[in-house]
């Protein structure tokens, strides 16, 4: 790069004239939020103290993407690539046509630039201390040899100038975008709080304060006003089919119908017929033709509670049902239409069953497009008291009298129990509680908990009370299906049934 010899120049004219156009810059930059709407006039001002013919910045990225780009007339078809390589450090070029710009990629400009009557250019660059960015400026010249070394500390207070004002634009539109973000929130929760209020009738449950809760109704209000299939994710009992319900009535297909089916609840050997149906005579006991779940949903939501317990075959063919949008009954050979908007739910851990293949891969992606983790009772306290006084109040209706109160140390008790069943296992105690009493309060002596499921806030190391814990945990979930139950703790059912017997929990195991 050519550096041209320094010699006396009167080009940066007197103090006051520097201070008079820098009152000038700011003024302009000052009154406009947009840098590039006063750009000709920014170059009119600067031109005072170091004059160019043509003036063009740019402001670059840590990636080197242009972010912000301006530039005088017959410069702005020539970016950004006349700029973007020179805003990293000072250039300065006394004749075109005797050296190109250091172009780093790219098309170089340098003959359209001497075919537009240019002949010298010195840029000069800053970092603005926004997430490493560099504006840089570019002074134009139609005179050979018109910039020097001395012409730099002036140019570079003319960037600074400039840079305010990029400054001033970045920070309006943060300020702006932060504002718009906090309005989309606001709308969100306001909505959410609606539709929690409209949808929170007995059998909805839709109650809970603690912001856990409280995220899991953000998502779900998020979702529901697409058509996207959603995965609810947590323990057994958390209310995963109550978000789904709330999904449906939020969504644009509430007048639809919301069709559960328990996979787990339905023989292997059944499940594809339950789900899609069959034609007379698929089998030997189809004397008439009888629609699925997934006909019956048309129009609005088939919710698949413990998706898990599908069986691979079913997994293929409902994954068809996901891609394209149709199926076929059993012993049928029309293709019918699924419109539907599916809801999956499970709690257990859907990778690792993919790990293991007993879960399909493709179909598991599918089902994931919005995931929601509801998070078990324990981990939302707040939340514990309020769902009990609903349940009381909906037990007290069914039962025809006036709503069981709570004691203190009742509530106590509630507030300190680990609740491995969750919101069901809740509902359940405050059940059998209010019967107890026999219209009285409830009291401590009314609760029938769980012993081998109390707080584990207390870190025991004994195994044998952490084998009985877990064993209870796990027949509560698999709703004392023995088999399953084994299966999931890695012992046989010999092993199990001797296990039950050992800790008592016999009637967990629903012998």
């Amino acid at each position: 790069m050519t550096v041209i010899p320094e010699s006396p120049t009167n080009t940066q004219g007197s103090v006051d004239a520097y201070v008079a156009t820098s009152i000038d810059l700011l003024r302009t930059i000052s009154e406009v939020l947009d840098v590039r709407t006063v750009f000709p006039r920014l170059s009119e001002i600067a031109n005072r103290i170091l004059p160019h013919d043509a003036l063009a910045m740019g402001l670059v990225d840590r990636g080197g993407q242009l972010v912000i780009e301006a530039a005088t007339a017959d410069l702005r078809d020539l970016q950004p690539h006349a700029l973007g390589t020179l805003f990293r450090e000072d250039v300065i070029i006394g004749d075109l046509t005797a050296e190109e710009l250091p172009m780093g990629r790219g098309t170089n400009p340098t003959p359209r630039l001497v075919a537009r009557g240019y002949r010298s250019v010195l840029a000069t660059a800053m970092r603005t201390g926004t997430g490493g960015q560099v504006l840089g400026v570019g002074f134009w010249s139609k005179h050979p040899y018109a910039y020097r070394r001395e012409h730099l500390p002036l140019a570079r207070r003319i960037v600074d100038h400039i840079a305010v004002g990029v400054s001033h634009e970045q920070l309006a539109t943060a300020a702006r975008d932060d504002a718009d973000g906090r309005a989309r929130t606001s709308e969100l929760d306001a909505r959410m709080r609606m539709l929690s209020h409209e949808l929170g009738g007995p059998q909805s449950r839709i109650v809970g304060e603690s912001p856990a809760w409280q995220e899991v109704l953000r998502k779900a209000t998020q979702v529901a006003a697409t058509e996207t299939t959603v995965l609810l994710t947590g323990e057994s009992g958390t209310g995963k089919e109550v978000t789904a319900r709330f999904i449906h009535r939020a969504s644009a297909r509430r007048a639809g119908p919301f069709v559960a089916i328990n996979c787990a609840a339905v023989p292997e050997q059944l499940f594809e017929a339950e789900l899609f149906g069959y034609e007379r005579g698929a089998f030997t006991s189809a004397s008439q033709a009888k629609p699925g779940q997934v006909e019956l949903a048309s129009g609005g939501v088939l919710f698949l509670d413990e998706i898990t317990e599908m069986s691979v075959s079913a997994q293929a063919k409902f994954l068809r049902v996901l891609q394209e949008r149709e199926f076929q009954r059993l012993g049928g050979t029309r293709l019918l239409k699924a419109n539907i908007r599916v809801i999956a739910a499970t709690n257990r851990d859907l990778r690792k069953d993919v790990e293991r293949g007993e879960f399909r891969e493709d179909l598991f992606y599918r089902l994931g497009v919005f995931d929601i983790q509801i998070p078990p009772l324990r981990e939302r306290p707040p939340d514990i008291l309020p769902l009990s006084e609903t349940f009381l109040q909906e037990i007290g209706t069914s039962f025809g009298r006036p709503p069981a109160g709570l004691t203190r140390e009742a509530r106590h008790v509630l507030l300190q129990y680990e609740w491995p069943g969750n919101v069901r296992e809740l509902r359940n105690v405050l059940e059998r509680a209010a019967i107890l009493c026999e219209g009285a309060l409830i009291d401590t002596n009314h609760l029938t908990l769980q012993s081998g499921a109390r707080s584990l806030r207390n870190d025991t190391t004994d195994l044998s009370v952490v084998e009985r814990t877990t064993i209870a945990k796990v027949l509560h979930e698999c709703r004392g299906n023995k088999t399953r139950a084994a299966g999931r703790l890695g012992l046989s059912r010999t092993q199990l049934h001797l296990r039950i017997r050992k800790h008592r929990l016999e009637e967990a195991a629903g012998a």
